[in-house]
């Protein structure tokens, strides 16, 4: 992961996303690339005739409020050492972010953002979603694979080698529920051929796959959770309900890295 692409708000948890930017950066050798944006979109409003017009003190006072932010996270990227850059636009952030991402290995969020589960279904770039305001603690002590033997899994699992090559437990862990899929040997076996030793887990269904995931993830005591970003039959029905929307909105879930 040698380009990490990050959001940058005016939210409090923006410091802790630079940061851990910054840190994966790091240890990589790798260049952070952040995004302010001030969607012009937001400052546009309808007269009673039909016809639009631009909120302009609105809309410069945004940007004088996201210059402030474009120029803390200059200064907190200066320190760190790291090579990054600072990218102002004027999309609505998914839009922005994806468009970013085509060229990056990472994107950095936080799950309190909301900009997780739109980015998963827009982008093909792996997601790490921090839990809270605090900076991911690096290298990882402890991770949980969800594992189905989908797709959806597979591009999380291999999206997050490059974090678990240094963490002192990894566990794979499946519920029973449908067959078919990669087994889950060769998942170890991929991840073993990466150097990160993994200790499968199989649990029986109890109640429902989140919660006995979640169950699993707690017992655990993970830092990390990979999965992928699941959908149904319509391609955003996830965030309504299921596994994934389970771990995005739960408070006491660990930071999660997902794919789609």
């Amino acid at each position: 992961m040698r380009s990490i692409l990050v959001n940058a708000d005016r939210k409090p948890a923006t410091e802790a996303r630079i940061a851990t930017a910054a840190e994966i950066a790091r240890r990589a050798d790798g260049h952070v690339t952040v995004i302010v944006d001030t969607p012009v979109s937001r400052y546009i409003a309808m007269d009673p005739m039909g016809g639009s017009y631009v909120l302009s003190d609105a809309l410069d006072k945004a940007r004088e409020d996201d210059d402030a932010v474009a120029t803390l996270a200059e200064q907190l990227l200066a320190r760190s050492g790291v090579a990054f850059d600072v990218v102002r636009c004027d999309d609505e952030p998914v839009t922005a972010l994806a468009h970013a991402a085509r060229l990056a290995d990472l994107i950095v969020v936080s799950r309190s953002s909301g900009l997780a589960g739109d980015l998963a279904l827009t982008s093909r770039t792996p997601i790490l979603a921090l839990a809270d305001a605090t900076p991911l603690a690096l290298p990882i002590r402890r991770a949980c694979i969800a594992w189905d033997g989908g797709e959806q899994a597979a591009a999380a699992l291999r999206g997050s080698v490059p974090l678990l090559t240094s963490c002192e437990s990894v566990k794979l862990v499946s519920v029973i529920e449908k067959r078919g899929g990669f087994p889950a040997t060769d998942a170890l076996r991929y991840l073993a051929r990466h150097g990160v030793s993994a200790e499968f887990e199989e649990h029986e269904r109890r109640d429902s796959t989140h919660q006995t995931l979640a169950i699993a993830v707690a017992q655990a005591r993970a830092d990390l959770l990979v999965m992928g970003a699941y959908g149904k039959s319509r391609v955003r029905e996830f965030l309504f309900g299921g596994v994934t929307a389970h771990f995005l909105d739960e408070e006491g879930a660990p930071t999660l890295l997902l794919a789609h």
